[in-house]
């Protein structure tokens, strides 16, 4: 008995120190996609179930990403605040949205995103929907398409 319970625990902790690694590793590629997205950005563009956002709407919307927490203001005035959670290894990269305040707190966005230098596009389903797999957005699909730009520091 006391032989099996070595050869499980050498087993177990053989297990470990292979898994240990490659959660590490996928930790950090985590951490350097999620620091991408931090700072402050302006909207390019957007479009919401296909129809293009107003130039006078685009034009007051802000995104802040501090953390793990992403908060969007139109006209300084609270739009939407989201908890994050990304997958990076995915292909599109994933991001997940928990939805802390706004219109759909409580629910949650699937979404995919891209990051190129300081340009930031996300693409979300409505709650409850399937996650897209591209970057589109058209009549009828319920889909949220949006390109940021980073704001400079001054």
């Amino acid at each position: 008995m006391k032989t099996i319970k070595t050869a499980l625990l050498i087993g177990l902790a053989a297990t470990a120190l292979t898994i240990l690694p490659a959660l590490a590793a996928e930790n950090d590629v985590v951490k350097k996609d999620l620091a991408k997205l931090q700072g402050e950005w302006s909207m390019v563009s957007g479009s919401a179930d296909g129809q293009p956002m107003p130039d006078s709407m685009r034009e007051q919307m802000k995104r802040v990403c501090k953390g793990d927490e992403t908060t969007t203001t139109m006209n300084g005035r609270m739009f939407m605040k989201a908890r994050i959670t990304i997958d990076p290894s995915k292909k599109p990269k994933t991001i997940d949205y928990q939805m802390i305040d706004g219109f759909t707190k409580g629910k949650t966005q699937l979404g995919i995103y891209e990051v190129d230098g300081d340009t930031f596009k996300s693409c979300f389903a409505k709650p409850g929907e399937k996650r897209p797999t591209d970057f589109t957005s058209e009549a009828g699909d319920g889909r949220t398409l949006s390109v940021w730009k980073r704001k400079q520091k001054e």
